[in-house]
């Protein structure tokens, strides 16, 4: 077995990955640079970029900080780019675009939560070094002094860099109490970078989780939703889950670990719903496929198809454990939970969906679904069709070889038909072979219920028997309406 490799060594990588990055910035980088030191201000390059530069990567959100005050920086990037913005200025930034370069100039500043307050107090600082002690994560708290191009760092995070860590510049219950949304930082940079969390950074997270109860639920849904489309999406919630914090921000994930039955009658629903994440996450497609990755959706759906699960568990004579209707409590669930954080309606709308149909293509392997049965599979799923395609394929994570052959099997050939019948009918776009104005003139009835009454009829009969063309809908219609009691 390979010895680990030097500490030294990988700060020499580190370093050499962050020249070769550094190299790279825009030459208006080292211009905004000069402009501030000829106004006698510092400025320096901080927190991600810095960060992504010792990781090899060139980042595209260039923040920085600054001596100047507000005022001055929006004096001197006006000078400076092509335009500038100051919808950050309470917070003390300001940005600007030169060309292709946008960039965030913060002042100097220390902030904190005041008692009762949702919002971060602001309060300036006067060094740089200051500002880096109230960063979240030493890794975050480097900096390249520019026009020189001169590192500091004063907490060593390049250390903990080196050593894969996340640990806090100053104490970390005290950090997480300055800002409580450091504790769902903590998460999601450890999905995203793939991270251990020191164990002080892990304690407080546990003791101070329900500080995060202050913080606006769209802030902390942001985070989330980061942490979910990060390349390790399952590191950070097991820290979430372990540390107590998903209590708080996610509950019904923390409840999947009530389900684990000593008896060993039904797997572990928790570590399940991980690992579907996982498999519903290698089956997302390159930018021309049809679920391009990462897909928000497609990932909230598989960590919340079982959540209905703990409601809904029974155990049944003979020793069986069942969880009926599951999809549907965990549909509710969903949407509640994606509601109070702030999401979007069509991403509520969306996953709920999908919670709610993951469950529909069991069975289809038993015994052998119609044409009707296939048509309604793919109109209830609509646009999320490739999305619950991935969904059900992610849901099997059964040990038993033959059983999943079985089930892939199965949905190859679902998959098969539905192409077919799409070539024949147009599946996409079903609709019955009259539409509400024909069945008005049909039936010589004004605009009202009992269109709609006939509109359904005439879907559940194209969903049957499909393609009926005009002229027999419009006797299918008039059979329908004169056995229709008045």
């Amino acid at each position: 077995m390979p010895s680990p490799q030097p500490a030294t060594d990988r700060r020499l990588e580190l370093q050499r990955a962050a020249l070769a990055s550094l190299a790279g910035l825009p030459a208006a980088v080292q211009e905004v640079g000069r402009v501030f030191a000829d106004a006698g201000h510092e400025l320096a390059l901080v927190g991600g970029p810095v960060r992504d530069a010792f990781l090899g990567a060139v980042s595209h959100d260039l923040d920085f900080a600054t001596s100047a005050r507000p005022e001055q920086t929006e004096r001197l990037l006006r000078a400076w780019g092509d335009a500038r913005w100051d919808i950050g200025k309470e917070f003390g930034t300001i940005g600007a675009r030169k060309g292709d370069v946008v960039v965030e100039v913060t002042t100097y500043r220390t902030e904190a939560y005041e008692v009762g307050s949702r919002k971060p107090a602001v309060e300036y600082g006067e060094t740089l070094e200051g500002d880096l002690s109230r960063r979240d994560f030493t890794v975050n708290a480097m900096a390249v002094r520019l026009p020189g191009l001169t590192f500091v760092d004063p907490h060593d995070g390049l250390g903990d860099l080196a050593d894969r860590l996340l640990r806090t510049p100053a104490g970390a219950e005290r950090s997480f109490d300055d800002d409580p949304l450091r504790i769902m930082r903590a998460a999601r940079f450890s999905a995203q970078l793939g991270f251990d969390v020191a164990e002080d950074v892990m304690r407080a997270m546990a003791a101070m989780a329900p500080r995060l109860g202050i913080v606006s639920a769209e802030r902390v849904r942001a985070e989330l939703e980061r942490l979910l489309l990060s390349r390790r999406p399952r590191r950070g919630l097991e820290l979430m889950v372990y540390t107590g914090v998903a209590d708080v921000v996610l509950p019904e994930l923390a409840a999947l670990q009530h389900t684990v039955d000593e008896h060993r009658r039904h797997k572990d629903v928790y570590e399940h719903t991980l690992t579907v994440l996982e498999q519903a996450i290698d089956l997302e497609t390159g930018p021309d496929g049809p679920v391009p990755g990462p897909d928000l959706v497609l990932r909230l759906a598989a960590l919340m198809h079982d959540v209905g699960k703990p409601a809904t568990r029974r155990f049944e004579p003979g020793g069986g454990v069942s969880f009926h209707h599951h999809e549907l409590v965990g549909a509710k669930l969903t949407s509640k939970r994606l509601k109070e954080l702030r999401f979007d309606k069509q991403t509520v709308k969306d996953v709920s969906r999908l919670v709610e149909l993951h469950l529909r293509f069991h069975g289809y392997g038993e015994g052998a679904w119609t044409d009707s049965a296939v048509r309604r599979y793919v109109t209830d799923a609509g646009h999320l069709l490739e999305r619950l395609h991935r969904l059900t394929r992610a849901d099997s994570t059964t040990r038993n070889q033959r059983k999943a052959m079985r089930l892939s099997a199965a949905y190859d050939d679902l998959e098969e038909r539905i192409a077919r019948l799409r070539e024949e009918e147009e599946l996409r776009s079903i609709r019955p072979d009259l539409d509400g104005t024909a069945i008005m003139e049909v039936l010589q009835v004004p605009a009202g219920p009992v269109v709609g009454e006939a509109y359904r009829f005439l879907l559940d009969l194209r969903m049957e028997r499909g393609p009926l063309g005009e002229e027999a809908a419009r006797e299918a219609l008039l059979a329908w309406w004169a056995a229709r009691p008045a």
